[in-house]
Formats: structure tokens, sequence, C-alpha cells
């Protein structure tokens, strides 16, 4: 499964959301969005917004850490 997560320097809910997913063995692909106006650009054209942690799931965009919508879109149990 295709996981990426938009994150920012120093975010507490961004390390929370990383550590959920390795806790569970997700394979991911952080996008730091710190210094790249590029990626700033790529997340607010997926999502809409300047969020982080934002998490594009197979195209499923979760804003935030919510851990059930996170559970229940990679079956986590």
């Amino acid at each position: 499964m295709n996981v990426k997560i938009y994150t920012v320097t120093g975010c507490p809910q961004c390390k929370k959301t990383k550590d959920y997913l390795k806790e569970h063995n997700i394979d991911f692909e952080e996008i730091n969005v710190s210094d790249n106006q590029d990626k700033v650009k790529e997340l607010q054209a997926i999502s809409g917004k300047m969020s982080t942690p934002t998490l594009d799931i197979e195209g499923q965009i979760i804003i935030g850490f919510d851990q059930e919508k996170i559970r229940k879109t990679l079956n986590i149990s």
C-alpha cells in the first residue's frame, strides 16, 4: 500500500503519526514541506489545506493524527 505523510519539522502530531505507522509496521514515505515550496503546493493541491500531518493513503486523504481513520483505512486491528 502506498502511504505518504506530509510533515513539518518539530510537529508533535507528525511524530505521533509516524510512530503509530512504525508501531504497526506500515511503510511510508515522509515528505517534509518545511523548506520545499514545491511540496507545499503539492500538499495544498491534494488536501486544499496547509495542515500537517496529512496522510495520502492510496489517494485517500487524512488530515491530522486521526488514529481511527488511519486504522480503518489501513485495516489495522
